[in-house]
Protein backbone atom coordinates (compact mmCIF):
# COMPACT_ATOMS: atom_id res chain seq x y z
CA UNK A 1 0.00 0.00 0.00
CA UNK A 2 2.56 2.59 0.85
CA UNK A 3 4.21 2.42 -2.66
CA UNK A 4 0.88 3.81 -3.78
CA UNK A 5 1.36 7.08 -1.33
CA UNK A 6 1.53 9.84 -3.03
CA UNK A 7 5.38 11.48 -3.62
CA UNK A 8 5.94 13.93 -1.38
CA UNK A 9 7.16 17.52 -2.44
CA UNK A 10 10.78 18.51 -1.43
CA UNK A 11 10.95 21.81 -0.08
CA UNK A 12 14.45 23.71 -0.56
CA UNK A 13 17.04 22.07 2.00
CA UNK A 14 16.35 18.46 0.51
CA UNK A 15 13.95 17.58 3.68
CA UNK A 16 9.98 16.05 3.00
CA UNK A 17 7.38 17.48 4.75
CA UNK A 18 6.38 16.11 7.27
CA UNK A 19 2.51 17.44 7.48
CA UNK A 20 -0.26 18.45 4.86
CA UNK A 21 -1.21 22.08 3.82
CA UNK A 22 -2.90 23.69 6.84
CA UNK A 23 -5.67 24.15 4.23
CA UNK A 24 -5.90 20.36 3.95
CA UNK A 25 -5.96 19.80 7.29
CA UNK A 26 -8.59 22.54 8.59
CA UNK A 27 -11.18 22.81 5.53
CA UNK A 28 -12.91 19.45 6.39
CA UNK A 29 -12.20 19.82 10.59
CA UNK A 30 -14.14 23.70 9.84
CA UNK A 31 -16.69 21.93 8.06
CA UNK A 32 -17.34 19.66 10.53
CA UNK A 33 -17.58 21.74 12.93
CA UNK A 34 -19.93 24.35 10.72
CA UNK A 35 -22.18 20.68 10.49
CA UNK A 36 -21.90 20.07 14.65
CA UNK A 37 -22.96 23.97 15.35
CA UNK A 38 -26.04 23.95 13.08
CA UNK A 39 -28.14 22.21 14.98
CA UNK A 40 -27.17 24.10 18.21
CA UNK A 41 -27.60 27.46 15.88
CA UNK A 42 -31.12 25.64 14.46
CA UNK A 43 -32.05 25.14 17.69
CA UNK A 44 -31.81 28.68 18.97
CA UNK A 45 -33.35 30.15 15.71
CA UNK A 46 -30.19 31.79 15.01
CA UNK A 47 -28.35 31.87 11.51
CA UNK A 48 -24.48 31.37 11.15
CA UNK A 49 -24.05 34.99 10.22
CA UNK A 50 -26.78 35.88 12.98
CA UNK A 51 -24.56 34.22 15.07
CA UNK A 52 -21.49 35.91 14.25
CA UNK A 53 -22.96 39.38 14.90
CA UNK A 54 -23.70 38.56 18.53
CA UNK A 55 -20.87 37.09 19.01
CA UNK A 56 -18.57 40.39 17.86
CA UNK A 57 -20.81 42.81 19.66
CA UNK A 58 -20.04 43.31 23.42
CA UNK A 59 -20.08 45.76 26.01
CA UNK A 60 -19.03 48.50 23.63
CA UNK A 61 -21.21 49.64 20.76
CA UNK A 62 -19.69 48.83 17.41
CA UNK A 63 -20.06 52.54 15.71
CA UNK A 64 -21.40 51.68 11.94
CA UNK A 65 -23.04 48.21 10.50
CA UNK A 66 -20.06 48.66 8.10
CA UNK A 67 -17.66 48.31 10.86
CA UNK A 68 -19.16 45.49 12.10
CA UNK A 69 -19.66 44.14 8.50
CA UNK A 70 -15.79 44.48 8.03
CA UNK A 71 -15.12 42.93 11.49
CA UNK A 72 -16.87 39.72 10.80
CA UNK A 73 -15.61 39.83 7.38
CA UNK A 74 -19.07 39.86 6.05
CA UNK A 75 -20.75 41.47 3.06
CA UNK A 76 -22.20 45.01 4.09
CA UNK A 77 -24.85 45.16 1.91
CA UNK A 78 -25.81 41.08 2.76
CA UNK A 79 -25.57 42.29 6.81
CA UNK A 80 -28.69 44.53 7.00
CA UNK A 81 -31.36 42.08 6.93
CA UNK A 82 -29.71 39.58 9.45
CA UNK A 83 -29.36 43.00 11.51
CA UNK A 84 -32.69 43.64 10.68
CA UNK A 85 -33.92 40.18 11.47
CA UNK A 86 -31.87 40.73 15.18
CA UNK A 87 -33.52 44.18 15.82
CA UNK A 88 -36.94 42.67 15.37
CA UNK A 89 -36.21 39.72 17.83
CA UNK A 90 -35.16 42.64 20.34
CA UNK A 91 -31.37 40.88 20.25
CA UNK A 92 -29.36 44.05 19.36
CA UNK A 93 -30.20 47.87 19.05
CA UNK A 94 -29.83 50.28 16.35
CA UNK A 95 -29.57 54.01 17.28
CA UNK A 96 -28.88 57.13 15.40
CA UNK A 97 -24.77 58.23 17.12
CA UNK A 98 -25.06 61.32 18.83
CA UNK A 99 -22.04 62.85 17.34
CA UNK A 100 -23.27 62.20 14.11
CA UNK A 101 -26.78 60.89 13.36
CA UNK A 102 -26.05 59.46 9.90
CA UNK A 103 -24.08 56.84 11.66
CA UNK A 104 -25.84 53.77 13.59
CA UNK A 105 -24.21 52.19 16.77
CA UNK A 106 -25.28 48.44 16.94
CA UNK A 107 -25.01 46.91 20.29
CA UNK A 108 -26.39 43.95 21.99
CA UNK A 109 -29.68 44.17 24.47
CA UNK A 110 -29.45 42.48 27.46
CA UNK A 111 -31.33 39.25 25.93
CA UNK A 112 -29.10 39.51 22.86
CA UNK A 113 -26.42 38.95 25.06
CA UNK A 114 -28.03 36.17 27.18
CA UNK A 115 -28.84 33.98 23.67
CA UNK A 116 -25.26 34.98 22.56
CA UNK A 117 -23.67 33.45 25.88
CA UNK A 118 -26.11 30.48 26.06
CA UNK A 119 -25.47 29.30 22.06
CA UNK A 120 -21.71 29.67 22.73
CA UNK A 121 -21.88 27.36 25.87
CA UNK A 122 -23.29 24.89 24.22
CA UNK A 123 -21.00 24.96 20.94
CA UNK A 124 -18.01 25.11 23.08
CA UNK A 125 -19.32 22.11 25.07
CA UNK A 126 -19.57 20.07 22.06
CA UNK A 127 -15.98 21.62 20.82
CA UNK A 128 -14.58 20.20 24.59
CA UNK A 129 -15.55 16.67 23.27
CA UNK A 130 -13.95 17.17 20.73
CA UNK A 131 -10.53 18.74 21.99
CA UNK A 132 -10.86 16.34 24.54
CA UNK A 133 -8.62 13.76 21.77
CA UNK A 134 -5.65 15.90 22.25
CA UNK A 135 -3.77 15.66 25.10
CA UNK A 136 -4.42 18.41 27.23
CA UNK A 137 -1.22 20.57 26.78
CA UNK A 138 -1.87 20.05 23.13
CA UNK A 139 -5.21 20.99 23.74
CA UNK A 140 -4.32 24.50 25.18
CA UNK A 141 -1.65 25.19 22.30
CA UNK A 142 -3.97 24.51 19.70
CA UNK A 143 -6.06 26.87 20.96
CA UNK A 144 -4.14 29.33 21.61
CA UNK A 145 -2.59 28.94 17.98
CA UNK A 146 -5.63 29.62 16.74
CA UNK A 147 -6.75 32.54 18.71
CA UNK A 148 -3.48 34.14 17.79
CA UNK A 149 -4.53 33.33 14.10
CA UNK A 150 -7.50 34.51 14.34
CA UNK A 151 -6.42 37.67 15.91
CA UNK A 152 -4.63 38.72 12.69
CA UNK A 153 -5.82 41.31 10.15
CA UNK A 154 -5.94 39.04 7.47
CA UNK A 155 -3.41 36.43 6.20
CA UNK A 156 -0.80 37.21 4.05
CA UNK A 157 -1.17 36.05 0.45
CA UNK A 158 1.47 32.99 -0.17
CA UNK A 159 4.35 34.28 -2.62
CA UNK A 160 5.36 31.20 -4.50
CA UNK A 161 8.84 30.08 -5.06
CA UNK A 162 10.91 31.51 -7.94
CA UNK A 163 11.25 27.42 -9.15
CA UNK A 164 7.46 26.60 -9.28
Amino acid sequence: MAEHAAPRDTPPGGRPTDRPDLAAMLVPLCRALVDAERPVLDAHGLAMWAYAVLLHLDETPIRTQAALAEAIRADKTRIIPILDDLEARGLIHRRPDPGDRRVRLVSLTPEGRRLRDTVQADIQRGEERLLAHLPAADRDGFVRGLVALHALPEIPPHQPSSGA
